[in-house]
């Protein structure tokens, strides 16, 4: 269940809050496979199963992008606003990617409201997604995620 705030106002106060844990979810071939395609980034230790495996990985390994894209999914399992008009992706802040996500393997994401601030129309927050892989004693990404919530 997400943390949930009666209103962007809700989240000046909630500075310092942690969120999570999500769901887990399975990162698979074909999700590896249709990223590349979609953004045109065929690089073998992604795509080439066959080399991957001799690669330094023993597996394709997803992209680094495709691990941070998951965040916008993750942040909805962390935190719903009540009370907007919308909510925009305003960006990142800053991304980090300290571990490879071989194929197969189990994601989920933690959370921590880092920063919020006012801004016309609604708040601006910053929440830095940390996105574990199971097994593993370093994050596959840490996402500053930046989001309007307009009322």
């Amino acid at each position: 269940m997400p943390a949930s705030f009666a209103g962007p106002a809700a989240l000046l106060s909630a500075v310092g809050t942690e969120l999570g844990p999500t769901d887990w979810i399975t990162i698979t071939q074909d999700q590896i496979d249709k990223f590349a395609e979609a953004t045109l980034d065929n690089q073998w230790i992604h795509v080439d199963t066959e080399r991957a495996k001799q690669g330094p990985f023993g597996a394709p390994i997803a992209h680094g992008y495709l691990t941070m894209s998951l965040a916008s999914h993750f942040l909805a399992q962390l935190v719903h606003v009540s009370g907007i008009s919308m909510g925009i992706n305003y960006g990142v802040d800053k991304v980090r990617f300290p571990s490879p996500v071989p194929v197969g393997s189990r994601l989920r994401a933690r959370g921590e409201i880092v920063d919020a601030k006012e801004v016309p129309g609604g708040v601006q927050a910053t929440v830095r997604v940390t996105i574990e892989r199971e097994g593993s004693d370093k994050p596959a990404a840490v996402v500053d995620t930046v989001s309007r919530y307009l009322t």
